[in-house]
C-alpha cells in the first residue's frame, strides 16, 4: 500500500485502464482460475480449512500455512480468549508478529532476565523474538468479547517459518522433558513436589479466576523463571493484577492515521520505520478499509509479498500472473472471500481487492518486506507507473496511437481507492462463468477420456477377439495339418505293409514254385522205379510224395 494523501476527485473506470491490460500479449500469460485452484496451491485458504491445533470451553486456537507461489510456506495461527482465560506460557521458536481483532487482556514475557508486561486492545500490532517465553491472560469485560489473536511465525534471514521445530513449545513440556533428579538439583526440591507437578498435564487454555488454575500459571511461572533466570516478581504482578515496572504500549492501527483516506475507504502500512519493535523483522503489517462498492486501485508490490485476512465482509480478489513464459505454472485468478479467509499476493503480481455494493470489506494482512522499503506500484491516477514512461513506447506496447494512451491515463488522477460500483459483482459473474466454463470444459474433457477409454477398450476387445480367432484358426490348419500328415504317414505305412505282404507273397509263391519244380525233377529223375512203387502201393505212394513235399516246404 502507498503511502499518500489525496483528495478524492472524479474516477476513471476501472475497467477501462484493466481490460486494456489484460489485453496486452506482453501482460498476461494464460486466462484466469476460480478460487479453488487458489486453494490448491495455498494463496487462498478458507476460514473452514483452518486446522485445529487445541480447542478447550475457555478458547482454541487453529492453523493455517500459506504460500504466496514464490516462498514459503507462512504459518499463521488464530488464538482465541473466552474473557478471563490464559493461554500458558510457551517458548517461541520463532519470531512471532501479532494483530489483536478483538477483545482485551495482557501479554507477559521474557526480555534477557526481566518479565514485561503489555496491554492489548483490539487493533494493537506487536512482535515478540524467538526465544522469548509467553502467556496471555484476556480481560474481563462487561461486554464478554472474545480476545482473538492472529499471529505469523518466521525465522530464518529469508523470515521463513521452519516447520520441522514448530512455532513454540509449551513450557511444562520444556522443563519437566528432564529426569526428576535433575529438576530436584535444579530448583533444589523435595521429589515429591516435581511428582505432583508430573501427575497431570494441564491444556493449554484454562480459565483463569479457577484457583487450580492460578496456582497452575503461578507454578509455570516459577519453572520458566527459575528455568530462564532472572527476577520473578514481575511475573506474578502480572498474573496478580498488578502493574510492573516493565510495563509497555503496543502499537494500535486503529489510532493511527491512515496513509490514504477518501470517502471510498482508507488503507494504512506498518514497518520497521513506523514501529521499533519490527526494526530486526522483514515482516510488515497493513489494513484496508473499503466501503461499499470500492476499490483498491490495481497495482503490485515490487519488494513484498502479501498475506491478508478478512476481518470483515466480503470482496472480490483479481490477482494477474506477472510471467508469461508458457511453462510457468502461475495462472490468474479471482475468488471470493469472507470474514475469516485468507488470501496471498505474490510480489510483482498486479492486483485489485473490490468490495460489493451491499457491504463493506476490510482486511489486514502481513507484508514480507525484502531490506528495502516497498513502495506499491499504481497502474492509474497520477501516481502511476505508467504515466512516467514514454507515451510513445506505451503506445506501441499496447499498439494503440499516443492519443488512446492520452485518453487512457489523463481521466483518472486518484490512484488508490476508487469507486467501482458493481466490480465486484462483475468479477463475481465471471468468475461464476469461468467455474462453470471449467466445469463444462472438465466434463468435456472426462467425456473425451472415457470416450478414447472406451474406444480403447474396444480396440483391445477387437484386437482380443481377432488374436483369438487368428489362434483358433491356427490352430485348426494345425490341427488339419497334424490329420493330414498323420493320415499320409498311415496310408504310407499301408502301402509299405501291403507291398511287403505281396513282396512276401511273391517270395513265397516263387519259393513254392521252385521247390515244385526240383521235386519234379527229382522224381523225373528217380524214373521207372517210382511208377512202379506207385502201382503197387495204390494211392500209398502220391500221398506219402505230398506229405514229403509238405514237410520239405515247412
Amino acid at each position: 500500500m502507498l503511502r499518500l494523501k489525496g483528495t478524492l476527485v472524479s474516477p476513471f473506470s476501472f475497467f477501462a485502464v484493466f481490460s486494456i491490460i489484460l489485453a496486452s500479449p506482453t501482460f498476461l500469460s494464460v486466462e484466469s482460475y476460480s478460487h479453488r485452484h487458489a486453494s490448491t496451491v495455498g494463496q487462498l485458504v478458507l476460514k473452514h480449512d483452518r486446522k485445529l491445533l487445541t480447542q478447550t470451553e475457555h478458547g482454541e486456537i487453529s492453523a493455517a500455512i500459506v504460500t504466496d507461489g514464490t516462498k514459503g510456506p507462512y504459518h499463521l495461527q488464530f488464538i482465541t480468549l473466552e474473557p478471563n482465560s490464559v493461554f500458558l506460557p510457551v517458548l517461541l521458536h520463532a519470531n512471532m508478529v501479532f494483530f489483536v481483532h478483538t477483545g482485551s487482556g495482557t501479554l507477559s514475557w521474557t526480555d534477557d532476565d526481566d518479565m514485561r508486561d503489555v496491554n492489548l486492545r483490539k487493533g494493537d500490532v506487536y512482535r515478540l523474538p524467538e526465544g522469548s517465553a509467553f502467556y496471555v491472560q484476556s480481560s474481563l469485560e462487561a461486554e464478554r468479547e472474545k480476545l482473538r489473536i492472529y499471529a505469523i511465525f518466521t525465522n530464518s534471514e529469508d523470515d521463513i517459518y521452519e516447520p520441522s521445530i514448530g512455532a513454540y513449545s509449551s513450557i511444562t513440556d520444556v522443563v519437566l522433558g528432564f529426569d526428576t533428579r535433575v529438576l530436584q538439583a535444579a530448583f533444589k526440591v523435595p521429589e515429591d513436589l516435581i511428582e505432583i507437578m508430573r501427575a497431570s498435564k494441564p491444556p493449554a487454555i484454562i480459565h483463569a479466576v479457577q484457583k487450580e488454575g492460578k496456582m497452575l500459571v503461578e507454578w509455570q511461572a516459577r519453572l520458566l523463571k527459575a528455568f530462564l533466570g532472572g527476577n520473578r516478581d514481575g511475573f506474578f504482578h502480572s498474573i496478580n493484577g498488578k502493574k510492573t515496572k516493565k510495563k509497555m504500549r503496543a502499537y494500535n492501527v486503529l489510532e493511527a492515521d491512515p496513509d490514504f483516506e477518501n470517502c471510498n475507504g482508507w488503507s494504512l502500512t506498518v514497518d520497521r520505520k513506523d514501529l521499533h519493535i519490527l526494526k530486526h523483522s522483514n515482516i510488515g503489517l497493513f489494513m484496508v478499509n473499503l466501503t461499499k462498492g470500492s476499490m483498491m486501485a490495481p497495482h503490485w508490490n515490487p519488494r513484498a509479498s502479501e498475506i491478508a485476512i478478512v476481518l470483515q465482509g466480503q470482496g472480490m480478489v483479481r490477482v494477474v500472473c506477472s510471467s508469461n513464459s508458457k511453462e510457468c505454472e502461475c495462472r490468474d485468478m479471482r475468488y471470493r472471500v469472507r470474514e475469516g479467509d485468507i488470501f496471498a499476493v505474490p510480489r510483482f503480481h498486479p492486483m485489485a481487492q473490490m468490495s460489493f455494493n451491499n457491504d463493506s470489506f476490510v482486511f489486514m494482512g502481513f507484508s514480507t518486506l525484502t531490506t528495502k522499503r516497498n513502495h506499491p506500484q499504481f497502474l492509474v491516477g497520477k501516481k502511476s507507473a505508467l504515466r512516467i514512461m514514454d507515451k510513445q513506447i506505451l503506445a506501441l506496447s499496447f499498439n494503440v496511437s499516443n492519443a488512446t494512451i492520452d485518453q487512457l491515463l489523463k481521466p483518472q488522477r486518484e490512484s488508490v481507492i476508487l469507486d467501482c460500483t458493481s466490480c465486484a459483482e462483475e468479477e463475481e459473474r465471471l468468475m461464476v462463468e469461468e467455474i462453470e466454463r471449467e466445469r463444462k470444459e472438465e466434463e468435456e474433457e472426462a467425456r473425451r477420456r472415457e470416450e478414447e477409454e472406451e474406444a480403447r477398450r474396444e480396440e483391445e476387445e477387437e484386437a482380443r477377439r481377432r488374436e483369438e480367432e487368428d489362434a483358433r484358426r491356427r490352430e485348426e490348419e494345425e490341427g488339419a495339418t497334424r490329420r493330414e500328415t498323420k493320415k499320409r504317414r498311415e496310408e504310407e505305412a499301408r502301402r509299405e505293409q501291403e507291398e511287403a505282404w505281396k513282396q512276401e507273397e511273391e517270395r513265397q509263391r516263387r519259393a513254392e514254385e521252385a521247390a515244385a519244380k526240383g521235386w519234379r525233377e527229382r522224381e523225373k529223375q528217380r524214373g521207372q522205379p517210382e511208377e512202379k512203387e506207385t502201382e503197387e502201393g495204390g494211392d500209398e505212394g502220391p500221398n506219402r510224395r505230398r506229405a514229403a513235399k509238405k514237410v520239405w516246404l515247412i
